[in-house]
């Protein structure tokens, strides 16, 4: 028999389906990719070790890694100058940069209310550690 209350008719094996934002999440907010989108929309063009000076908890292979990534996902430009010694940039491109009023918005949510996240944490662990 099937399920009478059509909960079944919105529920999808595909998670996608279920949560269209979710792929976004998994391009956007993975580890270490939105610090990297951040400082290169905020500080524009940067060299491999002038983003590594500005995220200082990032290794080396984890920054080329998400960068090789960011680059396959249309988000930022790398451009090769072929001169001694080669020099290497990375820019935000305009898709990454179309994340910017994003960014601005999720700004504004934790100005607002990650204090109100950190008491609730409090209160819940004080309130199991009982």
């Amino acid at each position: 028999m099937g399920d009478t209350t059509g909960q079944a008719a919105t529920t999808s094996a595909d998670p996608e389906q279920a949560c269209p934002i979710a792929p976004v999440v998994d391009i956007v907010f993975s580890r270490w990719t939105t610090p990297i989108l951040w400082t290169l929309n905020e500080y524009g063009r940067q060299r491999f070790v002038e983003l590594q000076r500005r995220i200082t908890t990032i290794t080396s292979k984890v920054l080329t890694q998400r960068l090789r990534q960011l680059e396959r996902d249309g988000l930022i430009v790398r451009t090769y100058h072929p001169e001694i010694p080669p020099r290497v940039e990375y820019e935000i491109s305009d898709l990454g940069r179309s994340l910017a009023p994003l960014f601005a918005h999720l700004t504004e949510w934790a100005a607002t209310n990650l204090d109100a996240v950190d008491r609730a944490r409090r209160a819940y662990d004080s309130a199991s550690t009982r």
